[in-house]
């Protein structure tokens, strides 16, 4: 394949690294760049928060200095405060890709109608995607925005979302093949993924349910998409990078080196490294606590060991922990190509305002700017 475009962004490697909250932080994005090509976007930030200065959110806008393109993706409810922050986000942070979340599942989001909840509203997405559209054309940075296939099997959303975004004049529409009900269980459907793509002329990027660089092919050749979205198949996991980028390369899906566990602690090593250059060492030990279990999953590292680094306060107590590892075990093969990151249980029904099923063109009173203050999503 070729690589992705972006309006005027040229993405070699069709492979986006989907935000998540806690995790795609400067650090991370850094480290899954070392590993291979592609676009990494920051972790969601709130256009309220952003636009009236708080500090929360300007913490979160942070860059690796060999961050070349700087992605964001932006979440809001009011088309005036996504227009603005929009413009904030290409005028003062060199930002040359705004992505806006219509995806996020999380109750306490979909609850005053905003994330995977806010499409259902036709009028609402289309002005918030043309004033985003709008803020950024002057600076020449696309937007794109990224939804589920709607609220349940029973409220379907997407192929609207795509004409919408569209019509906005978004530069692509990622989907990813869960309703908002599903939160992360079940299967991705990639069927609907294929019936955007044949629905709406502008790129579609499709996620859901990628562990491996073969199922991120499979997904486009089943499909149609232009690139794809990689989220939880990624946590514990950034060399997943490098194999998409050997994958979508001239020669394709080969054999894939499988690090060994001194390749594991090497990386894990570098990305507490750049999580303490970023944030200072006690700080950056305690975010990176987090990741062990993802790095160490399938290993045979005792509970003990596991606990110790799961507390672990610094970078010298970080390399006497790893030190007591075998270097030279195999990475575990059961680990491949299986569900990584939270999955949960489906939801009996979704958390919406009231009334907000009444009707799709209408708004709810007190549906704009809902909800401004949550930095939450999880990609996947």
């Amino acid at each position: 394949m070729t690589g992705l475009r972006l309006g005027s962004l040229e993405v070699p490697t069709p492979v986006v690294l989907a935000p998540m909250a806690g995790i795609t932080n400067a650090a991370y994005r850094r480290l899954c760049a070392e590993h291979g090509a592609g676009l990494y976007v920051c972790e969601m930030i709130t256009s309220r928060g952003l636009v009236e200065g708080d500090e929360t959110t300007k913490r979160m806008l942070v860059f690796d200095d060999a961050e070349q393109v700087r992605s964001v993706q932006l979440y809001g409810t009011d088309p005036t405060y996504v227009g603005k922050a929009t413009k904030i986000l290409c005028e003062e942070y060199g930002v040359a890709h705004v992505d806006l979340n219509f995806g996020c599942p999380v109750p306490k989001v979909t609850r005053k109608g905003g994330g995977g909840a806010l499409p259902w509203k036709r009028n609402l997405l289309g002005a918030i995607l043309e004033q985003a559209v709008s803020a950024a054309a002057p600076y020449g940075v696309p937007v794109t925005m990224k939804t589920r296939k709607g609220l349940d099997e029973d409220h379907l959303t997407y192929l609207d979302a795509g004409r919408i975004a569209q019509d906005a004049g978004c530069a692509a529409i990622a989907l990813h093949g869960r309703t908002v009900a599903q939160a992360y269980s079940g299967d991705a459907d990639w069927n609907a993924i294929a019936e955007l793509v044949a629905h709406v002329d502008i790129p579609v990027l499709g996620n859901g349910d990628i562990w491996e660089a073969a199922d991120a092919i499979r997904m486009v050749e089943q499909t149609g998409a232009a690139g794809v979205v990689v989220g939880r198949g990624c946590l514990g996991r950034p060399w997943l990078f490098r194999d998409l980028a050997v994958a979508f390369g001239p020669e394709g899906v080969g054999s894939v080196v499988l690090p060994t566990l001194g390749e594991v602690t090497a990386m894990m090593r570098r990305h507490a490294e750049l999580l303490c250059e970023h944030m200072g060492e006690e700080r950056g030990c305690k975010e990176f606590r987090k990741h062990v279990s993802w790095y160490l999953k399938g290993f045979r590292a005792g509970g003990e060991l596991r606990r110790s680094l799961g507390l672990v306060d610094s970078l010298a107590a970080l390399d006497r922990m790893l030190a007591d590892l075998d270097p030279s075990e195999p990475f575990p093969v059961s680990a491949l190509g299986a569900p990584r990151g939270r999955q949960g249980a489906p939801r009996h029904k979704v958390v919406l305002p009231e009334g907000w099923l009444d009707d799709t063109d209408g708004l709810c009173e007190g549906s704009a700017g809902p909800l401004e203050d949550v930095n939450e999503t999880t990609g996947g």
